[in-house]
C-alpha cells in the first residue's frame, strides 16, 4: 500500500472528530453535526468546484458522521467522482464511502460498476485491489453479474500479481455465497484448482478457501484438488520452520494453510490412489508425532497453534474411519487433553471424542476414559465442558457399562444445570431403554428419573415406560408394586402420578393379594393426590377409577360416591364434568359382562422406533428432523408401522375393546411391519394404492416423477380419482408447446419402487397405472390398474410382460403369469390385472410391461417411450407403450434377526472380494434418520440394532428367496453428515446378488 504524505492528513477532519469528543451532551453533539452537515452541503452545491483533497475530507466526514449513528443523504456522487482520481488516498475514501453507505439498489450502481471495471482493467495492483476489495464488500448480485464472469481471468491470469490474486479469490469466494448461481468456473476449475501449487503461500492460503467452497458444492469438479492439496500438506509438514521462515508462526509453519489443507480434504473421502493415500498417512502420522514432541516455546501462541492442526487432523481421521492405528492414536492423545489446565482444550477433546467413540475401530479405546469423563461431569466448572463430557458418556456407551454410565448421569442430574437438565433426561430415558437386559431395571430407572428431575420429564419419557409396561407381561407385577411404592413419598411429582394410576389402572389386581396394597388401599393412595394434579392428571385419574370398578368390584361404591360429589360432576372443566358423569352412568347401568368388555386390559402397543430419540434430535437444533419429516418419512415408509406413535390417551384406556397381536420382544421397537392385507375388490384396492401418501400431505400434490396428481383424497368411487379428458373426440387439439409429462426411463421407475411396493406407476394425459403389490419368499403379487382419463373409450385393450437383456436368454430367472384384462375401457373408467410372480434365480433386469390399445383420438401426443408412427394424427389411432414393472431383487428379501456377535462372524466368513460390494458416494437427499430407516425397513431386511459399535450406522441382514438357492446377505451403511456422503457395503453369499443390490441402493439416499 502507498505510503501517505503528510499533506494527507486531513486537519480538518481531526479537528471535527476533536469537537465530537468534547461534546459535554448528546444535544451539544447533534448541533455541531447539523452545522458541519450545513458546511459540506454549502460545499458541494457551491458554484466553485472542490479539488480531490476537499472532496475526500468532506467525504470522509460524512462517513464518521454516519459512523456516529446519523442518517446520510447526499455526498454519495462526490464519493463516486472520486472512484476516477488517480491517488491512492482520493480513490481509497470512495471506495470506502461506497462500500459502507451506497446501497445495491442505488441509481449510481452503474457508474459504480463502470468505475470499478475501469480499475480492474488499469492492470495497476493497487487499484485493482481496492475495486476487487469494493465488490466483496458490497456483495450484491448486481455486482456478481457484472463482474463474475471477469473475476476469475483475473484470478487466473500470469500476469496478475501475488497480491491481486489474494483479493481475486476471496473476493470470488464471496459472491460464490450470495450469488452460487452466477458464479460458474467452468473452463477455469482446472486452473483455480493448480493454484494450490502457487509458490506464492497467501495465494495459496487464499485460493485454497475458494476451491473448499467450491468443493463442498461440486465435489466431483474439484476432486483433482486432493492430491495437490496433500501433496502441499506434505511439504508443509516435513519442512522445517526455518524453511518456511515468512509463514512461520511461532515455531509452527504455516498453520492456517495447514488447517484449511486438512478442512479441504474432509469434503472428499479417502484417496484412492495408493501412494496418495500413503503419503497423507505418513503426514497425520507426522503430525500426531509433533505434536508429542516438547514445545519449542512456552508462549500460548505457540501451543495454539499446533493444537489447532492436531484437532484438524483428528477430525480428518475420524472422517475416513479407516486407519484403525491413527485412530487409536488420536483417542489416545485427545484422553491427554482431558485433563488439561487449558478449559477450550478440555471442552475440544471431548467433543472430538464424542466422534471417535461411534467409530467400530475406536470404541474401546474411548471407553478406557470412562472414569476420567465421569469426573470431568462432576467435577468441570464450565458447564459447557460439563455437557460435552455428558455427551461423551451418551456416545460411549453400550451394554458393558450401560448401569454404570445410567448411574453416574441420574447422580448427577440431581445437581444438575438447568439448562441442561432436559436433554440429560431424555439421554438417561434412551440409554436405559436402548440397553435395558432387566426390565425391571428399566423401570426402576425411568421412576427413579421421574423422582429426581420429575420437571424435566417430557411427556415422551412416561409414554414410553407405559407402553413397554403395558406390551411386557413379565415386568407388569414389578411395575405396579414399585409404582405402589412410590407414590407413597409425601412429595411426588405429578409425572409419577400420572404413570402410577395408568399402571395400577391396568394391573392393580396383580399386587391386590397383599393387605399392604389392597384394592382400597390403592384408591385411596391415588385419590390423595387428586386435588394437587392439573386437569389431564385428574382426567386420567378418573379414568383409572372406572377402571378399578372393573378391577375390584368391592370398591365399586366408594368410587361412585367420589364420581357422584359436586366437585366432580359440577366441576368447572367440562372435560372432568363429562368423564364423572359418565363414568358414574357407564358404573350404574352396564352389567358386569359389559362393563368387563369396555374396560378390558389395555391391548399391546404397535412396536416402533421410540418418539425420544425424535425429541431429543429436536433439543439438539439444526439439521434434525421436523415434525412434518416424521410423518413423510412414515408414508414413504407405507407398509412399514402404520399411522403415528400412538400415546396413553386417557379417553382410550376407558374404552381399549380393541386387541392386537403381542409384539416382538423389541425395546425400541423397530422391526415389526404390518403385513399387507389382500384387497377385497377393485375399487377398494385403488383406494388403497394411494392412500400411502398419507391423509392430508399438500406436497404430495406432485409425486417423485413431477407428475401432477392429488393422491390425498381418494372418494367412494373409483372414477373420481381419475382426472376427466379434456373434453370429446370433436375437441380442439392440444398445444404441441404443452406436451404430456414424459414418461420416466426404466432406471428411474426402478428407483422409485426399490424400497415401497405401492404408488403411480406412470400416468400421462391418457393412462394412469397404479400398482400394489405384496411379496412372501420367492413368491409375488402385483395388482396393476389403469384407468382411463379420456373422455373416449379404450378398444383392443391388451397388455403382455417380456423379458429384456438376461431374462431372455435359455435360463429362467422370473416366471410372471398375467390374468388377462378387460378388452374395453370406458371412458373415465379403470380396470384390474393381477400379476403372480415367481423368483426362480437371482436376476438383474426387471420385465418389461407392454400395453397396446386403439382409440377414436383426434389428437396426437407427445409421450416419450411410445412409438410415434402408432399414434398418428387422424381420427382413428392406436397406441403401443412399453416400461419396466418394478420387480427387483430385494423384493424377495425374508429379513434375518443377528446378535452383533452373530452379525460380525458371519460378516467375517463373507470376506472373499467378489463377495463383497462397496460404493462411495454423495447424498442425492437429506440424511434424516427416520427417512433412511424407512427406506431400509422398506428394502425388506432386517434393520439390526446395537450392532454397530457406531451408533449412526446402519446394519441389516436378510436372505434372498429363490425357487433354487438362498442367498444370504448383510448390509453395513455409514453416514457422513457433515461430508453429506456414504459409504455403502454389501456382503452376500453370491457376488452378483451383492453388485446389484449395491447399485440399486445407492440410488435411494
Amino acid at each position: 500500500m502507498p505510503a501517505v504524505s503528510k499533506g494527507d492528513g486531513m486537519r480538518g477532519l481531526a479537528v471535527f472528530i476533536s469537537d465530537i469528543r468534547n461534546c459535554k451532551s448528546k444535544e451539544a453533539e447533534i448541533k455541531r453535526i447539523n452545522k458541519e452537515l450545513a458546511n459540506i452541503r454549502s460545499k458541494f452545491k457551491g458554484d466553485k468546484a472542490l479539488d480531490g483533497y476537499s472532496k475526500k475530507k468532506y467525504v470522509c466526514k460524512l462517513l464518521f458522521i454516519f459512523l456516529l449513528g446519523h442518517d446520510i443523504d447526499f455526498g454519495h456522487m462526490e464519493a463516486v467522482n472520486l472512484l476516477s482520481s488517480n491517488k491512492y488516498t482520493e480513490k481509497q475514501i470512495g471506495y470506502l464511502f461506497i462500500s459502507v453507505l451506497v446501497n445495491s439498489n442505488s441509481e449510481l450502481i452503474r457508474l459504480i460498476n463502470n468505475a470499478i471495471k475501469n480499475d480492474l482493467s488499469s492492470r495497476n495492483p493497487t487499484f485493482m485491489c481496492l475495486a476487487l476489495h469494493c465488490i466483496a464488500n458490497v456483495g450484491s448480485r448486481e455486482m456478481a453479474e457484472a463482474f463474475a464472469s471477469e473475476i476469475p481471468r483475473i484470478l487466473v491470469a500470469g500476469d496478475t500479481m501475488d497480491s491481486v490474486k489474494q483479493s481475486a479469490a476471496l473476493c470470488l469466494l464471496r459472491l460464490y455465497k450470495t450469488s452460487p448461481d452466477l458464479v460458474l468456473m467452468g473452463e477455469w476449475t482446472s486452473r483455480v484448482v493448480h493454484l494450490l501449487n502457487d509458490q506464492h503461500m497467501g495465494v495459496v492460503t487464499a485460493a485454497i478457501s475458494l476451491i473448499t467452497c467450491l468443493s463442498q458444492k461440486n465435489p466431483d469438479e474439484f476432486k483433482t484438488c486432493v492430491s495437490l492439496a496433500v501433496s502441499r500438506l506434505s511439504r508443509i509438514v516435513s519442512s522445517a520452520s526455518t524453511d518456511l521462515q515468512d509463514y512461520t508462526y511461532y515455531f509452527v509453519p504455516a498453520p492456517w494453510l495447514s488447517c484449511k489443507l486438512l478442512r479441504l480434504l474432509q469434503c472428499y473421502p479417502p484417496p484412492e490412489d495408493g501412494a496418495v493415500k500413503g503419503r497423507l498417512v505418513e503426514c497425520l502420522e507426522t503430525i500426531l508425532n509433533k505434536a508429542q514432541e516438547p514445545p519449542k516455546s512456552k508462549k500460548v501462541q505457540h501451543s495454539n497453534a499446533k493444537n489447532a492442526i492436531l484437532f484438524e487432523a483428528i477430525a480428518l481421521i475420524i472422517h475416513y474411519d479407516s486407519e484403525p492405528n491413527l485412530l487409536v492414536r488420536a483417542c489416545n492423545q485427545l484422553g491427554q487433553f482431558l485433563q488439561h489446565r487449558e478449559t477450550n482444550l478440555r471442552y475440544l477433546a471431548l467433543e472430538s471424542m464424542c466422534t471417535l467413540a461411534s467409530s467400530e475401530f475406536s470404541h474401546e479405546a474411548v471407553k478406557t476414559h470412562i472414569e476420567t469423563v465421569i469426573n470431568a461431569l462432576k467435577t468441570e466448572r464450565d458447564v459447557s465442558v460439563r455437557q460435552r463430557a455428558a455427551d461423551l458418556l451418551y456416545a460411549m456407551c453400550d451394554r458393558s457399562n450401560a448401569k454404570q454410565i445410567v448411574a453416574e448421569m441420574l447422580s448427577y442430574l440431581e445437581t444438575a444445570d438447568y439448562s441442561i437438565r432436559e436433554e440429560m433426561v431424555l439421554k438417561v430415558a434412551i440409554l436405559a431403554e436402548k440397553y435395558a437386559v432387566d426390565y425391571s431395571w428399566y423401570v426402576d430407572t425411568i421412576l427413579n428419573l421421574i423422582r429426581i428431575a420429575g420437571d424435566y420429564v417430557s411427556e415422551e419419557v412416561w409414554y414410553r415406560v407405559i407402553q413397554i409396561v403395558i406390551n411386557r407381561d413379565d415386568v407388569q407385577g414389578y411395575a405396579a408394586k414399585t409404582v405402589f411404592e412410590a407414590l407413597q413419598a409425601p412429595a411426588c411429582h405429578e409425572n409419577m402420578v400420572k404413570v402410577g394410576g395408568y399402571i395400577l389402572g391396568e394391573f392393580g389386581n396383580l399386587i391386590a393379594g397383599d393387605p399392604r396394597s389392597s384394592p382400597l388401599v390403592q384408591f385411596n393412595l391415588l385419590h390423595s393426590k387428586f386435588h394437587l394434579c392439573s386437569v389431564p392428571t385428574r382426567a386420567l385419574l378418573l379414568s383409572a377409577y372406572i377402571k378399578f370398578i372393573n378391577l375390584f368390584p368391592e370398591t365399586k361404591a366408594t368410587i361412585q360416591e367420589v364420581l357422584r360429589c359436586d366437585s366432580q360432576i359440577r366441576n368447572s372443566d367440562v372435560e372432568l364434568q363429562q368423564r364423572a358423569v359418565e363414568y358414574l352412568k357407564l358404573s350404574s347401568i352396564a352389567s358386569t359382562d359389559v362393563l368387563a368388555t369396555v374396560l378390558e386390559e389395555m391391548p399391546p402397543f404397535p412396536e416402533r422406533e421410540s418418539s425420544i430419540l425424535a425429541k431429543l434430535k429436536k433439543k439438539k437444533g439444526p439439521g434434525t428432523v421436523s415434525v412434518t419429516d416424521l410423518e413423510d418419512s412414515k408414508r414413504e415408509g407405507g407398509e412399514l408401522n402404520g399411522g403415528g406413535e400412538r400415546g396413553p390417551d386417557t379417553a382410550a384406556m376407558a374404552s381399549s375393546n380393541a386387541s392386537t397381536p403381542s409384539p416382538s420382544a423389541d425395546l425400541l421397537g423397530i422391526r415389526s411391519a404390518a403385513p399387507l392385507g389382500a384387497p377385497a375388490s377393485a375399487g377398494s384396492l385403488l383406494v388403497d394404492v394411494f392412500s400411502e401418501a398419507g391423509p392430508a400431505a399438500p406436497s404430495a400434490a406432485v409425486n417423485d416423477d413431477g407428475f401432477l396428481r392429488d393422491l390425498d383424497q381418494p372418494t367412494e368411487t373409483c372414477d373420481s380419482l381419475l382426472v376427466e379428458g379434456s373434453g370429446d373426440s370433436d375437441s380442439a387439439p392440444p398445444s404441441e408447446e404443452d406436451p404430456a409429462p414424459p414418461l420416466p426411463e426404466a432406471d428411474e421407475l426402478l428407483n422409485k419402487f426399490v424400497c415401497k411396493n405401492n404408488g403411480v406407476l406412470f400416468e400421462n394425459q391418457l393412462l394412469q397405472i397404479g400398482i400394489k403389490s405384496e411379496y412372501r419368499q420367492n413368491l409375488g403379487r402385483m395388482y396393476l390398474f389403469y384407468g382411463n382419463k379420456t373422455s373416449v373409450q379404450f378398444a383392443g385393450f391388451t397388455t403382455t410382460v417380456s423379458y429384456p437383456g438376461e431374462l431372455q436368454s435359455h435360463i429362467l430367472f422370473l416366471n410372471v403369469q398375467t390374468k388377462p384384462v378387460e378388452p374395453l375401457v370406458e371412458a373415465g373408467a379403470q380396470i384390474q390385472q393381477v400379476l403372480n410372480i415367481e423368483c426362480l434365480t437371482d436376476f438383474s433386469d426387471a420385465p418389461l410391461l407392454n400395453i397396446k390399445f386403439s382409440s377414436r383420438l383426434q389428437w396426437s401426443f407427445n409421450v416419450p417411450l411410445v412409438e410415434r408412427g402408432l399414434l398418428p394424427s387422424f381420427l382413428h389411432g392406436s397406441l403401443s407403450a412399453h416400461g419396466a414393472l418394478p420387480v427387483t431383487i430385494n423384493k424377495f428379501f425374508q429379513p434375518t434377526e443377528m446378535t452383533s456377535h452373530d452379525f460380525f462372524q458371519r460378516w467375517k466368513q463373507l470376506s472373499q472380494p467378489q463377495q463383497e460390494a462397496q460404493k462411495i458416494f454423495k447424498a442425492n437427499h437429506g440424511m434424516d434418520t427416520e427417512v433412511l430407516k424407512a427406506k431400509l425397513l422398506g428394502l425388506g431386511s432386517a434393520l439390526l440394532e446395537d450392532v454397530d459399535p457406531n451408533p449412526e450406522n446402519y446394519v441389516c441382514a436378510g436372505v434372498i428367496q429363490t425357487k433354487g438357492q438362498q442367498v444370504g446377505c448383510l448390509l453395513r451403511l455409514e453416514p457422513n453428515s457433515q461430508a453429506q456422503m456414504y459409504r455403502l457395503t454389501l456382503r452376500c453369499s453370491k457376488d452378483s446378488v451383492s453388485k446389484r443390490l449395491c447399485e440399486l441402493l445407492a440410488e435411494q439416499f
